[in-house]
């Protein structure tokens, strides 16, 4: 059997041994149903049980207060790029959009078939390096909402403060940061999160809303597309991602184990300080993103030569730290230490960095 390495893929990412074990055990008969969650029908006495328990825990972890609606849904991130403007955005209205990376870009590019929307800052020209201060940003005080995606994982960039929109509702990207440390949610019209980071295995998505957002979507847009709907539905207008919604309840048994969202990001820090203190060290290596706007999940970093940054990408991987090749829009190196990374693994790169540097600087 071969040995589990450290996978700092950006996601699907690694989850913990201690999940991926208790679901192990529960595979071929979990609580006693004798069959696995992935035969259960997702109409059945026994799964409802698992999804009412999961939102309790998704509520008690993040602290989601009465006000706001939890939906267990599908199409990622992506889909939700048009259903938001599809529901918040009505007719003769715009919306605001800050372009910090990849991602924001194609919400911003899928909001425009749906309405005016408007970019209220563009990082583009200067290749994402950082995020904007708050009084950068060109704001409308009509918008109907404003987005942004608060952790860029291409570009490995995170907002250090929550914008200040006035009136207008803050809609936010956090697939790659949620339950990496404390969150206010009441600040928030609507988070949005597909789950393959620090939640769960691929095809699920979070939406936490506010519930008087709901109930305002345009004419005619398809039910599933329409949050107003799956409330009702309680996120059952189709089958869910019904193991999916399982893994994040064991995910969020291990939060709470763990300590909760203040002990996580404590230990996020502490992870990412000692990656970011290495790169600082180094003179071969760079950490091209400004220093106040440094991710926690994602750590990019390059030595400025593609063939050096592909032996240092092999070396890794032999030594079983895989998946560190930068995205192919940025290259160079990206080290994804999301929660369930552990100090080990973070660790054991940071070694690899000074080690390389000394054979190859």
């Amino acid at each position: 059997m071969s040995q589990r390495v450290f996978n700092f893929s950006a996601g699907p990412a690694m989850l913990p041994e201690a999940v991926l074990s208790r679901a192990a055990a529960e595979m071929l008969d979990c609580r006693g149903a004798g069959m696995s969650v992935m035969e259960m029908s997702h109409r059945s006495k026994e799964y409802a049980a698992i999804i009412a328990e999961v939102e309790a825990a998704l509520r008690d972890v993040m602290n989601i207060p009465d006000s706001y609606r939890v939906l267990f849904l599908q199409g990622g991130a992506t889909l939700q790029f048009s259903m938001v403007p599809l529901t918040l955005l009505p007719e003769g209205a715009s919306a605001d959009y800050a372009i910090t990376g990849e991602f924001s870009g194609k919400a911003y590019k899928e909001a425009r078939k749906v309405g005016p929307v408007r970019e209220a800052v563009n990082l583009k020209g200067e290749n994402y390096a950082r995020i904007p201060a708050q009084s950068e940003l060109a704001l409308d005080p009509a918008a109907a909402y404003f987005h942004y995606c608060m952790n860029n994982t291409i570009f490995g960039t995170k907002w250090p403060y929550i914008p200040d929109t006035g009136a207008a509702p803050l809609v936010a990207d956090v697939s790659s940061c949620i339950l990496s440390e404390p969150l206010d949610v009441s600040r928030f019209g609507l988070l949005y999160a597909g789950a393959q980071k620090n939640m769960g295995p691929a095809g699920l998505t979070v939406v936490i809303l506010r519930e008087d957002l709901a109930g305002h979507a345009r004419e005619g847009i398809p039910g599933l597309l329409d949050y107003a709907v799956q409330i009702k539905s309680g996120s059952m207008l189709n089958t869910p991602p019904t193991y999916g919604i399982y893994i994040l309840g064991l995910v969020l048994d291990w939060v709470r184990a763990q300590g909760g969202l203040a002990a996580m990001g404590a230990r996020n820090r502490e992870k990412a300080q000692v990656l970011y203190d290495a790169l600082d060290a180094s003179k071969l290596f760079k950490a091209p993103v400004d220093k106040g706007s440094r991710s926690l999940m994602n750590v990019t970093f390059f030595t400025g030569d593609p063939a050096l940054d592909d032996k240092f990408v092999g070396e890794a991987a032999a030594q079983g730290l895989v998946s560190l090749k930068g995205h192919r829009a940025v290259g160079g190196m990206r080290a994804s230490i999301y929660n369930a990374m552990p100090r080990a693994g973070v660790d054991k790169l940071a070694d690899l960095i000074r080690a390389f540097e000394k054979e190859n600087g």
